[in-house]
């Protein structure tokens, strides 16, 4: 089982980037997939997650309004869409997947399976 992220860039305030997280090894379409993100010296943070229902989508407050997530079960991938970033985004941001379905601030022992992570830099 794995996950792997992509997507991770150098950015300036205000740019965008899309990120991918990509799974083999087990029914991707039965598991909900959460992003998370850790700056250096800070905690991870929860900020998406998306389940298996059709309205079934989270976002952490910092950043609601700005990030999207999607799937496409067909290529067991989830994207995060990041618009109008900001130096605070710049972190390692990580995927992970579980069989539960999404809440607010999900608590990451309940996922099953997390990828390395991608890093994002944005640039003031």
């Amino acid at each position: 089982e794995q996950l792997v992220e992509s997507g991770g860039d150098l950015v300036h305030t205000g740019g965008s980037l899309t990120l991918s997280c990509t799974a083999s090894g087990f029914t991707f379409a039965d598991y909900t997939v959460g992003w998370f993100r850790q700056a250096p010296g800070g905690d991870r943070e929860w900020i998406s997650c998306i389940d298996t229902r059709e309205d079934g989508t989270y976002y952490g407050d910092s950043v609601k309004g700005r990030f999207a997530i999607t799937r496409h079960d067909a290529n067991s991938t989830v994207y995060l869409q990041m618009n109008n970033l900001k130096p605070e985004d710049t972190a390692t941001y990580s995927c992970a997947a579980g069989k539960f379905y999404c809440l607010p601030q999900v608590p990451k022992a309940l996922f099953d399976y997390w990828g390395q992570g991608t890093q994002v830099t944005v640039a003031s």
